[in-house]
C-alpha cells in the first residue's frame, strides 16, 4: 500500500496491511512532528508534494526493497498539509520472515524517501518559517558550522 493523503494516518491499519502468516517480523516506523529544531520552538509543519511523481517514487522505494531483500509486504503512507506537534507525518510498515531484513529495509526506506521523493516540509516556528532543505536553511547550517569551528 502506497498512500499520500491529507488525512490523519492510522499506523495500526497500515501495519495490519503488511502482516502475513509467513512473516515473523513486523517493523513500523512513525515519523512525527517534534516541537523544536536547532533550538527553535516549532509551532507546526506544512508538507507539500509534487504528485503523481511522489506516488511513483514511493512505489519505487517499495520496488527497491523487493529487489534488495525479497520483501513484498511494504506499506508507506505520507501525510500532507498542516501537521501539529505530535502528529504523524510518515508511516513505513515492513514485514518479513526475519527481523534483520525488516529492520534493514525499514531504515533503507526512510533514507530513500528523503532522497528521492518530492515531498517538502515547511517549518513554522516562533519568529519565522523556513522550508527544510532550502538554501536559507543550508546557509544557516553553514554559518553555524563556521562560527563553531572558528571559536
Amino acid at each position: 500500500m502506497i498512500t499520500i493523503t491529507n488525512e490523519v494516518l492510522c499506523p495500526e491499519a497500515i501495519t495490519e496491511s503488511v502482516k502475513q502468516d509467513g512473516n515473523g517480523a513486523v517493523v513500523t516506523f512513525l515519523g512525527s512532528t517534534r516541537d523544536s529544531t536547532a533550538e527553535r520552538k516549532v509551532l507546526y509543519l506544512e508538507y507539500e508534494a509534487y504528485r503523481p511523481m511522489a506516488d511513483n517514487q514511493l512505489a519505487r522505494v517499495a520496488d527497491e526493497i523487493q529487489e534488495k531483500w525479497g520483501i513484498a509486504n511494504v506499506s508507506i503512507a505520507h501525510r500532507l498539509g498542516r501537521l501539529e506537534i505530535g502528529d504523524i507525518s510518515l508511516v513505513v510498515a515492513i514485514a518479513s520472515p526475519h527481523r534483520r531484513e525488516a529492520f534493514e529495509a525499514s531504515a533503507y526506506a526512510i533514507d530513500r524517501i528523503k532522497q528521492i521523493v518530492p515531498i517538502w516540509k515547511k517549518e513554522f516556528f516562533e519568529g519565522g518559517e523556513v522550508w527544510v532543505g532550502s538554501q536559507e536553511d543550508d546557509c544557516a547550517k553553514q554559518a553555524s558550522a563556521v562560527s563553531v569551528s572558528g571559536s
